[in-house]
């Protein structure tokens, strides 16, 4: 089995990744909008959806790769994590702050 090393996946690959993350991303934000959190339409607050949600996508990506996870498995993740935005980029951080000394 040859080694995994993030440049060898292909773009298509990379850009089915970023765009399931950021249909995660595009969906909590209409849901902030509708439970008002957001009040009006934001261009900025959507940018900052969509980057850290492709963000949180990514991450899961390569978690998910470096664990074996079956596509399809880690493509719901990915999406999971793009939805969850920053709040998943919260969880790596603590979980990673637990292992790591």
């Amino acid at each position: 089995m040859p080694e995994k090393d993030p440049t060898t996946y292909s773009l298509l690959t990379y850009g089915w990744v970023l765009l399931v993350g950021l249909w995660g991303g595009s969906v909590n934000y209409i849901r902030k909008r509708r439970e008002g959190v957001i009040p009006a339409f934001s261009i900025t607050e959507y940018a900052g959806e969509l980057s850290t949600s492709a963000f949180a996508g990514m991450i899961t990506f390569f978690l998910c790769e470096a664990a074996n996870i079956e596509p399809m498995f880690a493509a719901a993740l990915i999406g999971i994590s793009g939805h969850m935005g920053s709040r998943a980029v919260y969880i790596f951080e603590k979980y990673l702050q637990k292992r790591l000394p």
